[in-house]
């Protein structure tokens, strides 16, 4: 498969703004490791291979264990992930799957809402809609893994 465009190369403002936003959501108090669980299961839905292979590299560079990286696809059977984490996985797929129903179910929002602050669950939201944007540039490009 042969990458289509570089978007950044011909809008480097877009990126600009985009890693502006990865910053603040970085330098945020949501954990760093749910962020990168999130951008992973979304990625991982949405198809984006250049995604998926990027925050599995980044995971395991920051020391993450491969049970952790290979069940996150299977996170609900899993038993590896903190009730937390699973909050934001359920609240991810369903926010990133928004086509496949009406809303976000009160019930997936309630469990997140145990777990993490109104400021934390801002933070999410956007860390959700961020990966989205990412995989939805990555597949339209044709981005390839690995680079």
């Amino acid at each position: 498969m042969t990458q289509r465009i570089n978007v950044a190369q011909h809008v480097p403002e877009l990126y600009h703004h985009f890693l502006a936003v990865e910053k603040l959501l970085h330098d945020s108090e949501l954990p760093t490791t749910t962020i990168e669980l999130v951008k992973l299961r979304a990625s991982q839905i949405n198809g984006c291979g250049y995604c998926v292979d990027m925050h599995s590299r980044d995971m395991k560079k920051a020391g993450e264990s491969d049970e952790r990286l290979w069940s996150v696809v299977t996170w609900r059977e899993a038993t590896v992930f903190t009730p937390a984490e699973r909050a934001a996985l359920a609240l991810t797929e369903e926010a990133t799957r928004l086509p496949d129903r009406e809303a976000v179910p009160d019930e997936v929002w309630r469990q997140a809402a145990e777990h993490y602050s109104d400021k934390q669950l801002a933070l999410l939201i956007a860390a959700i809609a961020m990966i989205n944007a990412w995989n939805r540039i990555g597949v339209t490009a044709r981005l390839t893994p690995g680079h």
